[in-house]
């Protein structure tokens, strides 16, 4: 069970140590974590919802008037809220929305990549002298470890997820262009009730040498590896799973690239437990990457944390000091790319346990060779 006045109170707290009058979130996974409130991505018409580091303060939520009755029913949050309508001003709604806030010394924190200029200017002008820093921090220590209850949802995902990969298989053959087999995929998810992450990495042959290729109209052949990069939400929490896998007999060198890389996934897996870094994560995929002679076709860090977001704190590259604890939730997902030769990734998701790590990933990790050719 999500307990958003507790998160709220944790906050406060954090806040507090801080030196933070406020903290002011947008629409947007946050705003979510915090107060409950669907709506997840900002839009021309601004929304800004203040979080007191005062015990017992309402916060103070200015947002269009069409969107209140959501947020009421979203959020168990006491709030007082300032509403406005289509072509009213901005700043003037703000400034009387804050009025009672103006003259005061305030410090506010902010979401540092998620804040827009325009909501920062609009606080600016409502409250003159307000002092705008980052509360990244604040928001990162206490989203960054996962409750068991978000564990179990991410889980969720996953499990559908599988199911979707392994009866995309069944239809997937040479003559599907790779956006086929993405609109496979999401259509078999949305069956089972799945919404996108992302939009699916389908890439076939030498088009998997590129890490963040998208599908596109490319030919699936008969001899050559696809990178199946893809993930879906179930509820507020998603997947991020990679498989790589073959349309019959694979290339001899891709073939060796796909062992190296299921080692190096297996040496990271390893790894993690309480107390190690996230940089050692990275060092043990890296390690066995650079032992076998592709240390430079590893182009990028081993994996990023998962939750309301794809990509979330905790990061596993190299310079990462971060100390991993229990309940942290994170993608480890190592590859090789070759350029004119096609690459080779596999991702599974992970949660730090009390004891090591848990993959929540199941579906296996040795090359399937689809014979369906």
């Amino acid at each position: 069970m999500i307990n958003r006045i507790d998160r709220v109170n944790q906050l406060a707290e954090r806040q507090r140590a801080a030196g933070l009058d406020a903290i002011a979130l947008i629409p947007g996974p946050n705003l979510l974590y915090f107060t409950g409130a669907r709506m997840t991505h900002p839009s021309e018409r601004p929304v800004v919802v203040l979080l007191f580091a005062r015990a017992g303060t309402p916060a103070r939520v200015i947002l269009p008037a069409f969107e209140a009755p959501g947020f009421a029913k979203d959020s168990p949050l006491e709030a007082v809220a300032t509403t406005y309508l289509d072509g009213q001003s901005y700043a003037a709604v703000f400034a009387d929305g804050l009025a009672d806030l103006r003259g005061r010394p305030l410090r506010i924190g902010v979401e540092p990549t998620g804040m827009r200029f325009l909501e920062m200017e609009l606080l600016r002008h409502a409250l003159p002298g307000v002092e705008l820093v980052s509360a990244g921090a604040e928001l990162e220590a206490l989203r960054i470890r996962k409750s068991p209850a978000e564990v179990d949802a991410i889980r969720r995902a996953i499990a559908l997820t599988e199911r979707v990969l392994a009866e995309t298989l069944e239809e997937m053959k040479p003559g599907m262009t790779e956006r086929q087999v993405a609109s496979l995929l999401h259509e078999k998810a949305s069956r089972h009730g799945g919404q996108p992450s992302f939009p699916a990495l389908i890439q076939a042959g030498s088009n998997a040498a590129f890490p963040h290729g998208e599908a596109g109209d490319r030919m699936l052949a008969a001899g050559e590896m696809v990178l199946m990069d893809f993930g879906y939400y179930v509820g507020d929490y998603p997947s991020d799973i990679t498989r790589t896998v073959s349309l019959g007999e694979p290339p001899a060198e891709l073939r060796k690239v796909y062992e190296v890389v299921k080692t190096a996934n297996a040496a990271a897996r390893a790894a993690v437990r309480p107390g190690a870094r996230a940089g050692d994560i990275d060092a043990a995929a890296r390690g066995v990457i650079e032992a076998a002679g592709y240390g430079r076709f590893f182009t990028h860090r081993t994996g990023h944390g998962l939750g309301l977001e794809i990509h979330e704190p905790p990061y596993m590259s190299a310079a990462n000091p971060l100390v991993l604890e229990p309940g942290m939730v994170f993608t480890i997902e190592p590859g090789i790319y070759v350029e004119g030769l096609g690459g080779v990734r596999i991702e599974d998701n992970i949660v730090v346990t009390e004891t090591g790590g848990e993959s929540l990933t199941t579906f296996t990790r040795d090359l399937l060779t689809l014979r369906n050719v």
